[in-house]
Formats: structure tokens, sequence, C-alpha cells
């Protein structure tokens, strides 16, 4: 069955709008417990710098920084250690939404590698006219050793839903963040995608 999700806006709707009302049960009201999956998805060192990017898996704007510019900083800044980069959701839109609780509900470390192939290959899942989103989705959730069944049980975990909208409310009141890509250095936020150089200077690292 194709299933095409509806391109609804999250930009229009009130911020607490967002997040579903799911009523928590009895346990969960009297002791909650952290969610692994809305954990810190990051690359780097944990003592270097952290650099955070609000992004959204439907952003062509994020999908060229990442395909362009992020294997700059990650060979460059990254990986000797100079920055960490956080990422966090900030979904634009219902399809964005869906790719991303997909991506929280891989293991940690493949985390990357998905958004990853996502990114690459966003003109197929997410703009193709008359594309089956979730079947797309579900083919390179497959190279990360996902099910069809898992990606369908994810799709249908409100609390996970809930959680990255919660997350990306967070953003818009912690950071006045409105659109993708946003990063944020050293607590300022800087709309919109930027250069390897551009970004090692709002960093304070060296580019060389």
């Amino acid at each position: 069955m194709t299933m095409h999700i509806a391109r609804r806006s999250l930009l229009a709707a009130p911020a607490a709008a967002l997040v579903p009302a799911l009523a928590p049960s009895a346990a969960q009201a009297q002791a909650p417990v952290a969610d692994p999956r809305l954990g810190e998805r990051s690359a780097g060192k944990a003592e270097a710098p952290a650099v955070i990017e609000y992004f959204s898996l439907t952003c062509s704007h994020c999908a060229d920084f990442h395909n362009r510019t992020w294997p700059q900083v990650k060979s460059r800044l990254v990986e000797p250690g100079k920055v960490r980069l956080v990422w966090r959701d900030f979904p634009l839109d219902q399809i964005a939404l869906a790719a991303a609780v997909v991506a929280r509900a891989l293991p940690a470390e493949r985390y990357e590698g998905f958004i990853s192939a996502l990114f690459a290959s966003q003109d197929r899942w997410a703009f193709a006219r008359g594309a089956d989103n979730i079947a797309e989705i579900a083919k390179i959730a497959a190279l990360a050793g996902m099910s069809r069944a898992q990606v369908d049980a994810a799709l249908a975990d409100q609390a996970l839903q809930r959680g990255i909208l919660e997350g990306r409310m967070k953003g818009q009141q912690e950071f006045n963040v409105s659109s993708t890509p946003t990063f944020v250095f050293n607590n300022r936020p800087t709309p919109g995608a930027v250069s390897f150089e551009r970004f090692a200077e709002l960093a304070g690292v060296s580019a060389s």
C-alpha cells in the first residue's frame, strides 16, 4: 500500500500544539525514565566544544550543508577534536518528522550514516511526485539493519514523536530557532547554511 504523507508544515502551528497530548501511564507518571532514543546524537570527542545544528531532513539547505560542507567539517574540525557537532531535530513537516522518528529509532552508532543517506537521496524519498515516502525511507533504513516492521513500529510510537517535537519546541524557546539549518556557536544562534570557512570562524577554531 502506498503511503504518501501530506506535506503539512509544522511551522504554522503554535509550538505547544505540536506536541501530542498523550496520557502517561501511572508508572510513567510516578517515575519518568529518560528515553535513550532521544539522547544526544553527535560526532566528535566528548570534551570538544559543541556546535549545535538544528535541522530538518526535508530541508534542501540542510542537505546542501550535509552533502557539501559536513565532510570538510568532519575531517578537518571534528576528527582532530576541535569541535563536536550535535544534531538536534527540527522537523519542518510531517515527512521530516517521520524520517526523524525512524532515525532516532536506530542505534546511536548508525544515526549519522542513516541521516547522511537520507540527505544524499532527499529528492527521491521526500520530493518525488507520488512517492511512497515511508517505503522509500524504509529502503534506506533496511541498509542500516532495520526491518519494515521495525520502521512501522517506530512510526506508531507516539511517545517518540512527542519527544522529538518537544525538542523542537525547546529549540524555539531556548535559541529562537525558526528555520533550518540553524547553528548554535557558543550559545549564539546563526540561521542558514554556512561555508566551511565561516563554520570554523564562528566556532572560533583554526580551519587549517
